[in-house]
């Protein structure tokens, strides 16, 4: 087993119980949303799925906390008490809920947040990790560097840090443990794993686009998310029209729904080039981690001797 210090996001449509076993068994947390099985009868299946087949390997699921925006919010932490998940990764509202019963049964509790605002009112429920959504970032993306959102954060808090914006390379994963995060956080990378439930097309484009191709934009849900500019153009809808929510609506524009038409992904997508299963995608960010550590070890080295 590798230990790769990577967290596997959780992807919305995309992430899959086999996404996560595979990514266990090649020494990487892997996670997948609850709102990903569908109906809610299936979640217990999912969880069931990953238990079985993961083994003894740390493991992920994401759970939105805010009532508003999970219908399932009850029966979703009902299944969390009776599988016991190793981590709960929380988004949206407050954690506390599931932080009381995560901590029952011995699991942790990531909670992601976008602002240094934001990180403090989630340290202080109690949770065991903060997931910094920096700029660049899949999905959700933040504004912040991660040089900046990680300083901040370790001014107040001491738990573990994960981060999370634009990294895609076994170097990004050195270069986050460099600058004081535990573990780094990466969706994009897995967006074309042959375990992903993405579309084909979806897939395909992902591999064709660069961080040009990237846009960040408030228009669907007014929450900014970074989105992929061929799939908005797929739709026929104007990029430059999208500055913000309040300025354009899009029902008067095209029949699209965000994540099922309009597709998410970071600015690491300019690295994405090919279909892999997940195991050999974390082969490679892992030979890519250490190339990393090797590199600045022998630039020390050199220095020191000259």
């Amino acid at each position: 087993m590798n230990n790769l210090p990577v967290i596997v996001a959780p992807m919305f449509l995309v992430s899959t119980p086999k996404m996560v076993i595979e990514s266990g068994k090649a020494g990487v947390i892997g996670s997948f949303p609850l709102l990903n099985a569908r109906p809610v009868e299936a979640c217990a299946d999912w969880l069931q799925e990953v238990k079985d087949g993961i083994g003894d390997a740390p493991w992920a699921v994401n759970f939105i906390c805010h009532k508003t925006q999970n219908t399932r919010y009850a029966d979703e932490l009902e299944l969390i008490r009776n599988y016991e998940p190793p981590i709960v990764i929380t988004s949206l509202g407050h954690p506390g809920e599931v932080v009381e019963i995560v901590h029952q049964y011995g699991g942790l509790v990531y909670s992601d947040v976008a602002h240094i605002a934001h990180a403090k009112k989630a340290a202080q429920t109690g949770v065991d990790g903060l997931i910094l959504v920096c700029a660049g970032a899949g999905g959700h993306g933040g504004t912040l560097s991660p040089f900046a959102f990680i300083a901040a954060v370790k001014q107040f808090y001491s738990g573990t840090i994960i981060v999370a914006g634009a990294m895609s390379t076994g170097a990004d994963v050195a270069a986050a443990q460099m600058m004081g995060a535990d573990y780094a956080y990466l969706g994009t990378r897995f967006l074309a794993a042959e375990e992903s439930a993405a579309s084909e097309e979806y897939k395909q484009m992902v591999m064709d686009s660069t961080a040009e191709d990237i846009l960040y934009t408030d228009a669907f849900s007014g929450v900014p998310v970074n989105v992929l500019v061929p799939s908005l153009l797929n739709q026929g809808i104007d990029p430059s029209k999208l500055t913000s929510k309040d300025e354009v609506d899009l029902s008067e524009m095209v029949d699209a729904k965000a994540w099922r038409d309009i597709w998410s992904a970071g600015q690491g997508v300019t690295t994405l080039d090919k279909r892999e299963a997940t195991k050999d995608i974390i082969e490679t960010l892992t030979n890519e981690y250490h190339q990393a550590i090797e590199k600045i070890y022998t630039k020390q080295t050199e220095k020191v001797n000259d």
